[in-house]
């Protein structure tokens, strides 16, 4: 997975999160038993990291439906008075119309994408919205393999309000 790399492509972008660093990584960020909806969720793999946290996922949905996995379209989800975590399609098109879209409809979306996205001119209007930046560095994707992606990735939070200033988290 990456723009480095000869691999062919997963359909639909579904590099499960099996990393237990991605689910660590943002369950140090939330609320104590913050409740999400997950709405990309794939095979629930995210979720269940942040449930063995003590966090609540009140509904994951994916394009495809999967065990615990009810199927849906990310970009037509009617408003949530949750807070939305997931692991997007990294395809820029889709990945801005999901921060656009999750912004009209939750307080606020914590999203893990390429670390790289923060510095292109192409964020910059997107940036407006982000309020925290966590870099991770690169994670395993693929199942029962151990080579690690070659793109560093990281949580951002996005709110509808947006912030004046970015919160960078030190990696852990």
């Amino acid at each position: 997975m990456g723009k480095r790399s000869n691999f062919k492509r997963i359909p639909r972008d579904l590099y499960r999160t099996i990393d237990p660093r991605a689910g660590d990584a943002l369950a140090r960020l939330l609320e104590p038993e913050t409740r999400f909806i997950e709405p990309c969720a794939g095979h629930y793999d995210l979720a269940a990291q942040l449930i063995a946290h003590g966090h609540t996922c009140m509904d994951a949905s994916d394009i495809k439906a999967t065990p615990g996995v009810r199927r849906a379209d990310a970009l037509k989800l009617k408003p949530q008075p949750h807070q939305i975590i997931t692991n997007p399609p990294w395809r820029r098109d889709l990945l801005h119309a999901m921060i656009m879209h999750f912004m009209q409809i939750a307080p606020a979306a914590w999203l893990l994408f390429d670390a790289d996205w923060f510095h292109t001119a192409q964020a910059k209007p997107y940036l407006a919205y982000c309020t925290d930046y966590a870099a991770i560095g690169r994670l395993l994707w693929i199942p029962d393999t151990t080579m690690r992606g070659k793109d560093n990735a990281a949580w951002y939070r996005f709110t509808p309000h947006g912030s004046n200033r970015i919160t960078a988290w030190p990696q852990q």
